[in-house]
């Protein structure tokens, strides 16, 4: 079975983004970029909200075809624009580079598409994430702490009475002082797995 992987950023108190949703505070140097090339190169699908979505859709599409991204960013934008993507999104009419348009979380969907063959799926964003981990959906969190305190902006993970309990597997510091921090969920029990 497919695992469901929250891969995310957040800075050292826990926001994934600035007040006006900036992440130039992301210390995303070749190192970190390379890594998640590796990483996300892997997987077997995006899943994506609609925010997360037109994010993306403003940069990676053609990311590659501007000379002055080569290397790391040229190579991520192939990795997007050919990933199949599951858009979020109650509002979007169409979305394209290989996405397919989902309007509720369904955790039988959720679950049918984790039991289909293939690589991983990754969610990335905070909200959308968040409707997965109150279903019990998310197999693993890998969060990349970054070392900056901004004060104020989105938290990573919001108020809830869901419990989940989690196991540490790796760490991983990496030159820029980001954190890798991966957890695989428990099993519900209350014990941690």
């Amino acid at each position: 079975m497919r695992k469901l992987i929250l891969s995310i950023s957040m800075s050292l108190d826990g926001f994934f983004e600035g007040p006006d949703h900036d992440i130039d505070w992301h210390f995303v140097d070749e190192e970190l970029h390379q890594h998640f090339n590796d990483e996300l190169g892997r997987m077997g699908a995006f899943i994506h909200g609609r925010v997360t979505y037109e994010l993306m859709a403003e940069f990676w599409p053609t990311a590659d075809a501007d000379p002055a991204n080569a290397g790391t960013v040229a190579e991520f934008a192939v990795i997007w624009r050919d990933m199949p993507k599951y858009v979020y999104s109650r509002t979007l009419t169409e979305a394209g580079w290989g996405s397919t348009i989902v309007r509720e979380v369904d955790p039988d969907a959720i679950r049918a598409l984790k039991a289909e063959p293939g690589g991983d799926l990754v969610v990335g964003g905070p909200m959308l994430a968040d409707a997965f981990r109150r279903h019990g959906l998310i197999d693993e969190y890998r969060i990349y702490v970054h070392p900056v305190l901004i004060g104020r902006g989105t938290p990573l993970f919001r108020d809830t009475d869901t419990r989940t309990d989690l196991s540490l597997v790796e760490t991983r510091r990496f030159g820029s002082g980001v954190v890798l921090l991966r957890y695989e969920a428990g099993d519900g029990s209350g014990n941690g797995g």
